[in-house]
Formats: C-alpha cells, structure tokens, sequence
C-alpha cells in the first residue's frame, strides 16, 4: 500500500487539501500537497530518514506539521510527535526511548529540541541556535515503502501511571479503522472541512489530518486557540467540523456567533451538562466524545441529536470498539452499574513500547482504560472519573507523581502530595500540598518547576503543612490532602 496522500493526489488531484483560513494564505489542491510533500520526503531523506526510522516533530500545530506528516508516511517511517511546550528535559526522557533518525522543530522549540537530540535538527523556521533550516537542504531520492496494515504508523508518548511516559504504539490499521469508525457515526459529506488548532501531538488534532486525506475533504490549520481568531476563521475556511475541549468550546460561545456547523466534536475532559445546553440553545451541534490516545482518537461518541437528549452521555461505542465494564474482579458489570472501562477492538494498539506497561494495561478482554464509567440499558457510556488519580486540566493528563518528583528536588521541600482540584475553567488544577524543610514560597516553587515540567502541569495551587496526612498503611490520605489544600486557598 503506498501512502494515503499519493492515493488521495491519485484519485481527486483538484480537490481542496489545505482550506485559505488561519496559518493558510492561499487554498491547496491535493495535487498542490502532493507535490510540495514529495520535496520535503527528499530532503528528509538526505539527513537519514528512511523505512521504519523513529522521526520526531516537536512544533505547534501549523501547515508545515501537516506536511511533516504525510511525508514521514511516505518515507515509510514512524512518526514521533511531541509536545511543543515540553522542556529539554521531558524531550530527553521521550527521545532516549526511541532514538530518532531526526527531530523537525520550529523556532520555539529550537532549543530544548537541539539540547534533547543526539541527532540531526531541521526547523521549518530561520534557525536560531544551531538547527539547519529544512528548505534549505537538497532533495536526495528515496524508495517507496510499502506498507502493511500492522506496521506502526505513529508513536505518541502519554503520561502513565508511574510518571515515566508511555510511548503508545499506532498502526496503520488502527487509525484507518478510526477514521472510518468516525465517518460511520458523525457522517460525511464532500465538502466537509475539518478546523484544527488542538495541539498536533495529541490525537485530537491529528487524527482530522489522516482522516481528511483518506475521505478526501479539506482541512483548515489554525496555530493556537484563540475565541476571536477562531471564529473568523471557521467562517473564512467554510469549515463544516471542529475539534476542540470544553473549555475552548465555552470561550468560544462567549466570543460570538459560532458560524453553522455540522458538529463540534468534543473530547479531552467531562463536558458539564450545562455546557451542552448552552450550546444547543445557540444551534452549535455538539458530539460529546470519550476517547484515548491508545484507541487513535474516539471510542464512543454521541451525535448531536443524542447529545440532546441524553447531555451526561457520550453515546454508544463507534464500530471498532467493543467497550466493556468490568468489577474489582474483572466481572462484567450489569447496566447502570460502575466499573472500569476496558474496550478491545481494530481502533486498539497493540502496545506500548515498554513490554512492561502493555502486560500491565491489557488483560483478557482488552485494553484498560483506567477510566471508570457504566453503560445504560440502551448500551450509552457514562464516564464517571479515573480509577486511579491522573489528573485532567484542559483536556491534558497529568501524573501527579512526575510533579511530586519535580518538587522533591527542591532542597527546602521534605515531603509533598499532587492531586487535581475542581477549576472552573480548566475541569482540574494541579494542586500540591507541601511539607518545608527550610526557607521556600509558592512562587519559588513554581519558579523551581519552570524549567523541570510543562506549563500545564505547574502546581496552581501550594499549600504547606507540618506533615502529609496519610492513612493507617501509609498511603497519602487524599480526601484529607484535599482538604488542606481547599482550607489554603
């Protein structure tokens, strides 16, 4: 199988590919994308990128990560995409598990790219500190891969449980499956048009670029959210669809009237009732979804008639994904019953890179969401919270154990507990509890957590206490740490 973007140039050469709005001054056909793909392929191949090569990309969501993407494709390498706002040092703990052939950044991310990487650096911007500039360096040729349904397409890196993160593997077949398991619920139509501005190295905002080429309808790129901004350009690409987390979907019902879509799909954190009452009372279609980076983006999703009706609800489970709830003991809990969420299925990676972490997510009847959630009687999904105590603040998890380790390397900070408190705008704040052992402020420790952990997963709230309540066996007693916190402020 050649590369879904040849296929695509192929069969529709004329058809809109890339939409003039946001980060695009002017509309590209397929065959324009195809073209300016096939240079960018040549000229990664000349820095040593070639068939099942690990390549990172570290940049905010643009045009030029659009093309990043099908041209680790064509090449026959894995595409590694990592967040723009991590520090050189989360991108060092990401990059020594993969060892990448190459890493494209861009010029705000340059730095911690270029510290982070024993490999070539190529930013799509003027470089600033070392980085060769990607358009500067010459084409060389390169075979044509052929691809196979399980070969891995992508490696995305999500926080686990432990705090070391998990590079989760994708294949083709599993995003191929999503794709068309999405199509069957939300429908599609020609002249669709998918607006991005979620980050591209969560699903959310990659998944509408690999659907878009496979269904061949147009995708509009915005770099970043911003209410205003978004809205002129929802109108100015026609755009049909949008990806976004509640907290955006709120700030954009704020800013003004949303253009006419056929939905907002929405993920990434609980979406509060009220929310899509709002929305419904201004005619915005909402999709409320549950999905997860280890299933390619949506496991179950409710349409906006659905949604309606049933606002607590994120629908049935899409085709692909048979999603069950099972008990403490791993029994099949009755409708209406909590328990943890497993689904199994086309959509479901195969593992982890770490052989560990996949014995330790899967079990008989699939993967482990380590979410918690009951079904009703029609089969809809309720999503009640996570069994364990990853935080979610803005559709971002957070392991509360990687920021407690952060602030342990502080010498005035003796013991600490992290856990998320309710925030109005975000869903959850990271929130820490902390034990002094000499002279420290709650500036000084975020100040210490600056360059050791990513914006969002800086504590907002500090407090300070004598000690850690914990319980009988030690364990920290969190409904107590919670407490504390809520008193401090």
């Amino acid at each position: 199988m050649r590369d879904w973007l040849a296929i695509r140039a192929d069969a529709t050469p004329d058809a809109p590919a890339l939409s003039a709005a946001a980060d695009v001054e002017t509309a590209h056909s397929y065959a324009d994308l195809d073209r300016r793909v096939e240079t960018l392929a040549g000229r990664l191949a000349a820095r040593g990128v070639g068939v099942d090569d690990p390549f990172a990309v570290c940049a905010a969501t643009r045009v030029e990560f659009v093309e990043v993407v099908h041209a680790a494709q064509r090449l026959g390498a894995t595409l590694v995409p990592l967040d723009a706002r991590a520090t050189a040092d989360e991108l060092r703990t990401r990059l020594d598990r993969i060892t990448p052939a190459a890493a494209v950044c861009e010029a705000d991310t340059e730095a911690a790219v270029r510290e982070a990487v024993d490999a070539p650096v190529l930013s799509v911007d003027e470089p600033t500190g070392g980085a060769e500039r990607l358009a500067a360096v010459e084409p060389e040729p390169f075979d044509l891969p052929e691809w196979a349904a399980d070969d891995p397409l992508i490696v995305m890196f999500t926080s686990g449980t432990t705090g070391e993160p998990n590079g989760v593997v994708l294949t083709l077949a599993n995003v191929l499956a999503s794709a068309a398991a999405s199509a069957f619920r939300l429908g599609l139509t020609p002249d669709d048009c998918w607006h991005v501005t979620l980050p591209m190295h969560h699903m959310g905002g990659l998944a509408p670029v690999y659907r878009s080429v496979l269904y061949g309808t147009a995708l509009s790129v915005q770099r970043g959210f911003d209410p205003e901004r978004t809205l002129s350009a929802l109108r100015a690409a026609d755009a049909t669809c949008v990806s976004l987390v509640p907290t955006m979907l709120e700030r954009l019902l704020d800013a003004g009237t949303v253009p006419e879509l056929r939905f907002v799909l929405l993920g990434g954190a609980p979406c509060p009732p009220s929310l899509l009452e709002r929305a419904h009372e201004r005619d915005v279609p909402v999709a409320p979804t549950y999905g997860m980076t280890e299933t390619a983006s949506q496991i179950a999703t409710a349409r906006p008639d659905v949604a309606a009706e049933h606002p607590e609800s994120v629908g049935n489970p899409l085709v692909f994904a048979e999603l069950s709830v099972l008990d403490e003991v791993g029994a099949p809990c009755d409708p209406g019953e909590s328990g943890e969420l497993v689904v199994s299925g086309a959509v479901v990676t195969p593992g982890y890179l770490d052989e560990a972490a996949t014995e330790a997510a899967f079990c008989s009847a699939g993967l482990r969401t380590g979410d918690r959630g009951h079904r009703d009687e029609a089969g809809r999904v309720y999503v009640e919270g996570r069994v364990d105590d990853t935080i979610i603040t803005g559709g971002e998890n957070v392991d509360p154990a990687e920021v407690a380790t952060a602030l342990r390397e502080h010498p005035a900070v003796a013991d600490c507990a992290v856990l998320g408190l309710p925030d109005e705008e975000w869903g959850q704040r990271v929130a820490a509890l902390v034990v002094r052992d000499g002279e420290t402020t709650a500036a000084d420790l975020r100040e210490h957590c600056r360059d050791r952990l990513a914006d969002y997963k800086r504590p907002r709230t500090v407090g300070f206490a004598a000690a850690v309540p914990r319980t009988a066996s030690g364990t920290v007693d969190r409904e107590a740490v919670r407490r504390l916190l809520t008193d401090d402020g």
